[in-house]
């Protein structure tokens, strides 16, 4: 696959926390990709990726298990590329997640190559769960008054959570703003408790 994605393998065994090894990985994807000039195919088939993640639980189930073997996986993820007709580089970089069994990391890489990708380009994401839907005009208000707050880009993850009931939930870096009616019932149950 190339040295940036081979330098990535180093040695991982032992490693605690799976934040650096996704980390190394999607360094060494984002650099080959950047290479090649291909960071926005790339980052376009990873957004692709993590919307299977977040609605096949038999993807999750694939990517997760420690039953299947490397063979087992491979196939299942090469087949899986040609469907989603992913481009040869992704194509590649879950080959070798596959090989080397590191494909529960993927979630972790994709949000490690999203962050790098955005501060390459000056961007801020912010992530976003709403009970329902947001309309196209809902999500460009949203992203205005967030870029207007922090001064930068704004690109968002949203994300419908129908327990919030309504409102919500904002996450711009380590700062979360929570308007879900869900969080203000949980304060008034608490307020209540603590009523007689």
């Amino acid at each position: 696959m190339g040295a940036g994605i081979v330098a990535a393998q180093g040695s991982d065994k032992g490693s605690t926390a799976y934040g650096g090894l996704a980390q190394r990985y999607a360094a060494a994807l984002f650099e080959l990709a950047d290479s090649k000039h291909q960071l926005d195919a790339v980052v376009g088939d990873l957004a692709a990726l993590a919307k299977m993640i977040d609605e096949s639980a038999d993807f999750r189930r694939l990517i997760n298990s420690p039953v299947l073997s490397r063979g087992d996986q491979g196939r299942a993820i090469s087949g899986i590329v040609q469907a989603a007709q992913f481009g040869p580089l992704t194509a590649k970089f879950l080959g070798l997640l596959a090989q080397n069994r590191r494909l529960f990391a993927l979630s972790a890489m994709i949000q490690a190559f999203k962050k790098m990708l955005a501060d390459r380009r000056g961007e801020m994401t912010a992530q976003v769960w709403s009970a329902r839907p947001l309309s196209a005009d809902q999500q460009n208000a949203l992203a205005e008054t967030i870029k207007r707050a922090h001064g930068a880009k704004v690109t968002m993850e949203v994300k419908v959570d129908p327990a919030l009931i309504g409102g919500l939930v904002v996450k711009v870096g380590s700062r979360m703003i929570d308007s879900s009616i869900r969080t203000k019932l949980q304060k008034l149950q608490l307020a209540m408790k603590g009523v007689g």
